[in-house]
């Protein structure tokens, strides 16, 4: 497919650059290397943490001891939700560091504390461990926090944050909405862009086998919803859900799937197709306008999640 008929000048030009730093071929690469490209990309893209935004360092208790978290707070915070986000990485790569910009500038536009949660990563620590770690995030921001939770996920961490909204949609406090941004939800064999877009700039569909394996132990289990978020045989009770999707993505078509499971048993959902953008373009933000106006988009949504909220 000629993606040049689809992605304008500044998305080519980000990707050209993502690429210098992080090729297709990494994946093949020993982990330890695989991890030191991916965070040195990450610090490349890295923007500066917005002046009215402070962080500070936390330490949940976790199954292997620490679960680290990072929480951020605006200057003059919105008390009425909190957002529990979870950074992407095809659970494998990625840390509180690689997706710091993004959390500070989501509390800056928000107004909303985020709490960012450092999981566990595979192939090390497999499947169900970053389940796990998210479920103990979420206790631990309902119990300590007290505000009603907004999930965020981007890529791997948007198929957390789903798997949790189905876990935590019948405890005393569930969350009240979840946002997904470009996130893995249905697995393969769906159709869709996992067919028209499998070779697509930045994600291919065989990058998402791969980062299946390693996350499974190379047995996945295409029926566990805290897996495959789209395999849960019930719908019901769950929160208010938006995905934003990128139109050259193998994923794009998981968030049409996923939002229509919810709208079928009479829950709100609503699915954004991004067009003309690519997977990880949150990364691109200040580099493209297209990614910058959804960015916008999401920020807009997670306020949106308060009904008497104005941006």
């Amino acid at each position: 497919m000629d993606y040049c008929a689809y992605l304008d000048a500044e998305v080519l030009g980000f990707i050209d650059r993502m690429n210098g730093f992080y090729p297709p071929e990494s994946l093949n690469l020993p982990m330890a290397e695989n991890r030191r490209i991916y965070d040195h990309m990450s610090e490349v893209f890295r923007e500066a943490s917005p002046e009215n935004v402070t962080s500070r360092n936390l330490s949940l208790d976790g199954p292997d001891g620490a679960l680290p978290a990072r929480l951020y707070q605006r200057e003059d915070p919105d008390d009425r939700a909190v957002i529990l986000y979870f950074h992407g990485g095809g659970f494998v790569l990625g840390g509180l560091e690689s997706h710091d910009d993004i959390c500070a500038e989501t509390s800056a536009r928000t107004g909303f504390q985020v709490l960012a949660v450092d999981y566990r990563l595979a192939p090390e620590h497999a499947h169900p461990a970053a389940f796990e770690d998210a479920c103990i995030a979420f206790e631990w921001i309902s119990r300590t926090v007290g505000k009603p939770v907004v999930l965020m996920g981007e890529s791997a961490g948007g198929n957390l944050a789903a798997c949790l909204a189905h876990h935590a949609r019948s405890l005393p406090r569930p969350p009240i909405g979840q946002v997904l941004v470009y996130p893995s939800l249905c697995g393969p064999g769906n159709g869709g862009s996992r067919v028209t877009h499998a070779h697509a700039p930045l994600l291919a569909e065989a990058d998402l086998d791969v980062y299946l394996r390693l996350r499974t132990n190379d047995n996945p289990d295409y029926s566990d919803p805290r897996l495959v978020p789209y395999a849960d045989p019930d719908f019901l009770g769950l929160p208010p859900t938006i995905v934003f999707t990128a139109e050259c993505d193998p994923l794009s078509s998981d968030g049409d799937f996923y939002c229509a499971r919810i709208r079928d048993e009479g829950g709100q959902a609503e699915w954004v197709e991004e067009k003309g953008l690519v997977h990880g373009y949150f990364r691109g933000r200040t580099q493209s306008a297209r990614a910058r106006a959804s960015f916008e988009r999401v920020m807009g949504a997670i306020i949106g999640m308060l009904p008497d909220m104005a941006d």
